[in-house]
């Protein structure tokens, strides 16, 4: 009986533990993200709460510094640790990334620390959305190759129109400075799905 009692409360947590698989547009930039919840893959993390995942963010110059700048896709692999704040709605994370991109001969590499959080509305009955926002930076100690500093900054809404099924709205802003000069690599809004599973 004990042995039945663990296995359903192990599957009960695994349940609510879910991967993430996102796609952002607008008229010029596509942006691809994915996170796996480690605690679908390891019994000794607590489902929900630790994220390895990665993006690619193939931007145009026209939401970048210049128009004219010859650009090329950001890639980054990052890690997440996120928690509910005494089941509040309100979760609570901090994260680090390693990101690379260029703008023509330059190359661009760092390694920014940033904390994230995320709300439930309370609107569960209707329908449920969910307010996101996330801050990471590299000083130029954590700025490798041609960079000299990294700064990203997005808050986004979620809008959950089926089970684990989101359309989201969200602005971006994306500064990758080198050391010849600063440069905004992406500002804009974008629209998109996420999908949970």
């Amino acid at each position: 009986m004990l042995k039945k009692i663990i296995l359903l409360g192990v599957f009960t947590a695994s349940a609510f533990a879910l991967h993430t698989a996102e796609i952002n547009i607008n008229n010029k930039d596509l942006e691809i993200n994915a996170q796996f919840d480690m605690g679908q893959f390891n019994n000794n993390v607590e489902p929900d709460t630790l994220f390895v995942g990665g993006k690619f963010l193939n931007a145009d110059a026209q939401h970048s510094e210049s128009d004219s700048a010859n650009i090329d896709p950001l890639i980054e692999v990052d890690l997440l640790m996120m928690k509910e704040v005494a089941n509040s709605g309100f979760k609570l994370g901090m994260g680090a990334k390693v990101n690379y991109t260029s703008i023509g001969s330059l190359d661009f590499m760092s390694i920014p620390l940033g904390v994230e959080g995320a709300f439930t509305l309370p609107l569960k009955q209707f329908i449920p959305m969910h307010l996101n926002a996330a801050v990471y930076y590299a000083p130029n100690v954590l700025a490798l190759r041609d960079a000299d500093s990294y700064f990203e900054g997005r808050f986004s809404l979620d809008v959950e129109v089926i089970e684990n099924g989101n359309i989201t709205l969200g602005y971006r802003n994306i500064e990758t400075n080198y050391d010849a000069g600063d440069f905004r690599y992406n500002r804009s809004a974008y629209l998109g799905f996420k999908l949970k599973f």
